[in-house]
C-alpha cells in the first residue's frame, strides 16, 4: 500500500527548489509536491492511470530522490515514482507492438543480464567507432545526440571470472561487484577499485555469478525482473564469504542497498535480502573508512566534484568522496554551485527524455565551466558520460574522472605498486 507514504507528505514545498525538473520549468505539476497530488489521485480513481498527462509526469521524473533528502516529514517519494511506474507498465505491456516488446526484451532481458551479450554490443560498438560507422549511422537515422552520449570502447574489457586480488595481512575482504555497462566501459575504474581496496588492506573477490544491479529494470517498470538479477547477486555474495559488497556506481549502489524492498512479500528471500543490503557500501564509504597509507603522490591541477544523485541523495554519501579528494597532495578542490542538482542521466533517462535531459546538461555544464576546474570527478558512469559529453559539446577542455581513478593516479605518482594472486 503506498496510501500511508503520499498521505505523509504535508505538502510544505521544501522538496521544490531540489527538484532539478522543478529548476527548469518552474510548473507545480513537474516538482515532487505536484506529482505526489497526482500519485494519490490515481491511487483513490480520480484520475486515470493512462492519463497523458500523468505518464508524461511518471516520465519526466528523473528519480533522483533528491527530494527526499531535505523532506522533513521523510516521504519515501522514490517508492511512489517506482510503484507507479511499474502500474503503467504492466497496463500498457500487453498492447504494446510486437516490434517494440520483442526490442524491449532485447534491452532489457538479454543484453543487461548477460555480460557475455553486453560484452558482444560492445565490441560491436568499438568497431563501429573506430570505422567510423557510428557516425554514419547516426547520421543516416538522425541519433547524433544518442551517439554523443555513448562512451570510447577500450581496448580491453574487465571479466567477473573469480579472481581474487590478495594482500599481506589483510583487514577483511571485499566483494566487487562488476555491473553491466561499467566492465565493457569504464574498465579502468574497476583495476583502480581493486588496486585501491588492496591498499585500504582488503583482499578482492570478483565471483563470475554476480551480473546486473536491477536499477534499470525497476525503473522500467518491471521489479520482478529487478527480483531476479538481486537473487543472483544475493547468492554470489553469500556464497563469496566477502565480509562487504563493494559498489563503485552510484546507481548499482542505491538499488543493491535498497534489494530488501524488492522482497517484502517475499518469506523466502526477504531475510537474505535485508542481510545484503545491509552490506552494500560505495567504494567512497569503504575507503574513508580505512586508514589509506599516507605515502600518496600530487596531482597538481583543479578539481570540481559532481555528485551523484544516486550517492548523496539515495545513498546520502557527500563527505565521504570530499574527504578521499582532500587525501590527495596538490589538488584543489573547488565547489561548483548546484552540485547536488541532476546532470540529466538518471540511467536511460537522457535517452527517453532526451529534451529536459540537455537542458539540465547544459546547466551542469555551465556550473563547471564557472569554477574553471580542469577535473570534473564524479562517482557514477552515467554522471561521467553526461557530463563530458556536455563539456565536448560546450567546447571544454576539462576531463571526467572517477573519484577512485585520482586517488589510483596519485599512489601510483608515489610507485605504489599492487600484487595480484
Amino acid at each position: 500500500m503506498i496510501e500511508e507514504v503520499y498521505n505523509a507528505c504535508v505538502r510544505c514545498g521544501l522538496c521544490l527548489p531540489t527538484c532539478p525538473t522543478y529548476l527548469e520549468t518552474l510548473t507545480e505539476t513537474s516538482g515532487p509536491r505536484g506529482r505526489i497530488g497526482l500519485i494519490a489521485a490515481v491511487d483513490q480513481g480520480r484520475i486515470d492511470l493512462l492519463s497523458p498527462g500523468f505518464v508524461e509526469q511518471m516520465s519526466q521524473c528523473l528519480d533522483c530522490r533528491a527530494c527526499e533528502a531535505v523532506c522533513p516529514s521523510g516521504v519515501e517519494y522514490g517508492v511512489l515514482v517506482e510503484e507507479m511506474r511499474a502500474r503503467i507498465e504492466t497496463a500498457v505491456a500487453p498492447n504494446r507492438p510486437p516490434a517494440q516488446r520483442r526490442l524491449r526484451d532485447l534491452l532489457l532481458h538479454r543484453l543487461f543480464a548477460s555480460g557475455r551479450a553486453m560484452r558482444a554490443a560492445a565490441t560491436l560498438l568499438r568497431f563501429a567507432q573506430r570505422t567510423g560507422l557510428q557516425r554514419l549511422g547516426a547520421s543516416l537515422f538522425g541519433l547524433r545526440d544518442a551517439a554523443a552520449l555513448a562512451p570510447e570502447i577500450p581496448d580491453r574489457f574487465f571479466v567477473a571470472d573469480g579472481r581474487r586480488y590478495e594482500v599481506r595481512g589483510a583487514a577483511g575482504t571485499a566483494f566487487l561487484h562488476a555491473g553491466c555497462v561499467m566492465p565493457v566501459a569504464f574498465a579502468r575504474v574497476h583495476e583502480a577499485s581493486i588496486r585501491m581496496l588492496n591498499r585500504a588492506r582488503l583482499n578482492v573477490v570478483v565471483p563470475k555469478e554476480q551480473g546486473c544491479c536491477g536499477a534499470i529494470a525497476v525503473h522500467a517498470g518491471d521489479p520482478s525482473f529487478a527480483r531476479e538479477l538481486a537473487k543472483r547477486n544475493i547468492a554470489a555474495f553469500e556464497a563469496s564469504g566477502a565480509d562487504v559488497y563493494v559498489v563503485n556506481a552510484a546507481g548499482c549502489g542505491a538499488a543493491l542497498k535498497e534489494a530488501d524492498r524488492l522482497f517484502s512479500e517475499d518469506a523466502d528471500w526477504s531475510e537474505h535480502a535485508a542481510r545484503f543490503a545491509a552490506r552494500v557500501r560505495d567504494i567512497t564509504e569503504v575507503l574513508d573508512a580505512m586508514e589509506l597509507d599516507p605515502k600518496i603522490g600530487s596531482i597538481e591541477s583543479t578539481v570540481t566534484y559532481q555528485e551523484p544523485c544516486h550517492l548523496a541523495h539515495a545513498q546520502r554519501v557527500s563527505a565521504a568522496p570530499r574527504r578521499l579528494l582532500a587525501k590527495i597532495p596538490g589538488l584543489r578542490l573547488i565547489e561548483m554551485n548546484e552540485s547536488a542538482v541532476c546532470c540529466g542521466s538518471a540511467g536511460i533517462y537522457n535517452l527517453t527524455e532526451p529534451e529536459m535531459a540537455a537542458r539540465l546538461q547544459r546547466r551542469k555544464t555551465e556550473n563547471i565551466g564557472a569554477t574553471g576546474a580542469a577535473i570534473v570527478a564524479t562517482a557514477n558512469p552515467g554522471c561521467a558520460l553526461q557530463v563530458a559529453a556536455g563539456l565536448r559539446a560546450a567546447g571544454s577542455p576539462a576531463r571526467v574522472a572517477h573519484v577512485v581513478e585520482l586517488l589510483d593516479d596519485a599512489y601510483a605518482a608515489y610507485g605504489a605498486t599492487v600484487r595480484r594472486a
